[in-house]
């Protein structure tokens, strides 16, 4: 619209100055050189206007002769760009869609077009993957990595190249690389990380976690928590021929993550060999709350050294009492009875495991009957039971079990990969009942009684995962006052929908009268060393 306003107002002042003219005549008259020309303002204006135009289109076409070779050549360079634009996106597509022939044609087309540019010494790397020709992809992301522009992208694809290979030592000279330039890529920076992990470089390692905090790699809870795992991994390094610097680290550890069992127990026994007693049991007891752990137990019932078995019993009981119904708690309870020579206590502590016993329930069971009666056929039958019963939580990560907690796992080389679990727990059935029944858990949050006023007939305990997660134990139940054949069961629609059984572990039963128990046979005696060789299985 204001294009069309202009177009009209300068054509009104044309006419406005043509029509001033004619109501104005007069004569132009020129001499020059023994010529006289005579004419009136009109005319002569319009030669002027004439002689203008002619003087432009002559320019005009001077120009344009002048200026053909360079137009010419950038017309060609356009098409040039187009055509290699082309061949680079349909080289990519070939790539995506796996058409390894049609993305090596393009790859080639392109790289006669538009040689050496970006796109294509990329389509090129990736038809030469897609091909299986690594040799070509190395040369390719070589070139790439010489390049300011390309560089990261070749260290990239070096980096992938020498995992596949399995060379470990040059896919880390790779990421080192890509970590030192001015914006570093995601990749390189979890890459040096891991290795420096892999390698137990902890310190090392911890400056890299910093610097992936800085750079935004990693969000603050994650960041929290692997520090506080490469600390006590650190700490856990200097603590023989450093203490004082194995308890700054692992302090610092606890403080990033209260609940990190390793850190609570290192901490446990370092401020209580150094005589604080107090902020020892304080570290101990926020650990156990939020995870309950043997390891937890250990290190506070020795938290004074020197302690009687009795002072450690009695220490046990009131971190026991702190998570009330725990099956750590109990089994804590059991270990530190049994040392103390306190049976009873004992017994009292593991009558509610007995019902469906795991191998560490089973193994001291085994070491009741021994200690407590010298009834040593019971305990060769708990510790046969001990070889079916289920296993226990364990250090476990990626398959593997450890008796020790690591901050690294042997088999992929991930940080804080070993969890409290039970190893066999992604693989076993949950659990197997008589009647398809089980306990009701009650309330969330609601405890159970206490140990000591809890018997054989108790619901089963519940524990707690490396997670926090709070988990049954499964009891195997029966309904009382019914008897049933195999025929009533299979055509009882409940009975249909009962999960198979597993099998059971034998059960030596329930404890025999001492008047009504007949005289066994005198077994064969037992090889001196069978019955500790027997013992060391489990332990």
């Amino acid at each position: 619209m204001i294009r069309v306003v202009i177009f009209l107002v300068a054509v009104g002042l044309l006419a406005l100055g043509v029509v001033w003219l004619a109501d104005r005549p007069g004569d132009v008259a020129i001499t020059w050189q023994g010529w006289r020309i005579e004419t009136s303002v009109m005319v002569l204006s319009v030669a002027v206007a004439a002689v203008a135009v002619l003087a432009a289109l002559g320019w005009s076409m001077l120009r344009a002769l002048l200026r053909s070779p360079d137009v010419l050549w950038l017309y060609l360079r356009t098409r040039r760009g187009v055509r290699g634009y082309l061949a680079v996106s349909q080289g990519l597509i070939a790539v995506g869609s796996g058409d390894a022939r049609a993305a090596k044609k393009y790859a080639d087309e392109a790289n006669r077009i538009a040689p050496g540019e970006p796109l294509t010494l990329l389509l090129g790397a990736q038809a030469a993957q897609l091909s299986g020709d690594r040799a070509a992809a190395t040369q390719i992301f070589q070139a790439m990595a010489q390049r300011d522009d390309t560089k990261a992208l070749g260290l990239h694809g070096l980096f992938t190249e020498a995992q596949r290979r399995d060379e470990p030592g040059a896919a880390r000279l790779y990421a080192e690389e890509a970590a030192k330039l001015p914006r570093v890529p995601a990749w390189a920076g979890h890459a040096v990380f891991e290795f420096r992990c892999a390698a137990g470089d902890w310190t090392g390692a911890l400056q890299r976690l910093d610097r992936n905090m800085k750079a935004g790699l990693i969000d603050k809870n994650a960041y929290r928590r692997q520090r506080a795992v490469l600390l006590t991994a650190r700490a856990l390094s200097v603590e023989d021929h450093d203490r004082d610097a194995a308890k700054a680290f692992v302090l610092e550890a606890v403080k990033l993550a209260p609940s990190l069992v390793p850190a609570a127990a290192l901490a446990g026994r370092l401020l209580g060999d150094a005589g604080e007693i107090r902020k020892a049991g304080r570290i101990v007891e926020a650990a156990w709350k939020g995870n309950p752990h043997p390891e937890l137990a250990e290190a506070f019932a020795h938290l004074q050294p020197g302690d009687s078995a009795r002072d450690r019993l009695l220490r046990v009981e009131a971190l026991a009492q702190k998570t009330p119904g725990n099956v750590e708690a109990a089994l804590a309870v059991a270990r530190a009875a049994l040392d103390a020579q306190e049976f009873t206590a004992a017994r009292r502590a593991l009558a509610p495991l007995v019902i469906v016993p795991t191998q560490r329930v089973a193994m001291l069971m085994a070491e009741l009957e021994e200690k407590e009666r010298g009834d040593e056929g019971r305990a060769r039958e708990w510790m046969a039971r001990a070889m079916h019963a289920r296993r226990d939580p364990a250090w476990t990560a990626d398959g593997l079990v450890s008796e020790r907690w690591m901050p690294v796992s042997p088999v992929s080389g991930r940080l804080d990969a070993f969890q409290w679990k039970d190893p066999l727990s992604e693989i076993e059935p949950e659990g197997a009942v008589i009647e398809g029944e089980r306990p009701d858990r009650g309330a969330a949050g609601a405890p159970l009684p206490p140990l000591s006023a809890r018997g054989a007939d108790s619901p089963a305990l519940e524990s707690k995962s490396s997670d926090g997660d709070t988990l049954p134990v499964p009891v195997l139940s029966a309904r009382p006052g019914r008897k049933r054949g195999a025929k009533q069961l299979a055509g009882d629609p409940a009975f249909e929908k009962i999960v198979p059984l597993v099998q059971a572990p034998d059960d030596p039963g329930p404890e025999p009268e001492p008047h009504s128990e007949p005289e066994a046979e005198p077994a064969p005696e037992a090889p001196a060393e069978g019955w500790n060789r027997l013992r060391q299985l489990f332990k």
